[in-house]
């Protein structure tokens, strides 16, 4: 079983590389970080309301699970 840190590099990592397809697409290539996240962030917004998912809950889930990763 991988330890915190390993945990936290990998999500870091997975997270860069989403993050990046998002800032070369054709829509997000001139945002700022801080842009692309909120971009990212509003997307996933509508593909919960598409999809009939509880964007809160799986945010309150993802922030437990970034609680036991952390080093």
């Amino acid at each position: 079983m991988p330890d915190a840190s390993d945990a936290h590099t990998a999500a870091a990592r997975r997270a860069t590389e989403a993050l990046q397809a998002y800032a070369l697409s054709e829509e997000g290539w001139r945002d700022s970080p801080r842009e692309t996240l909120q971009r990212v962030l509003a997307d996933l917004l509508h593909w919960c309301d598409d999809t009939q998912r509880d964007f809160d809950t799986a945010l309150a889930a993802a922030r437990e699970r970034h609680a036991a990763e952390r080093p």
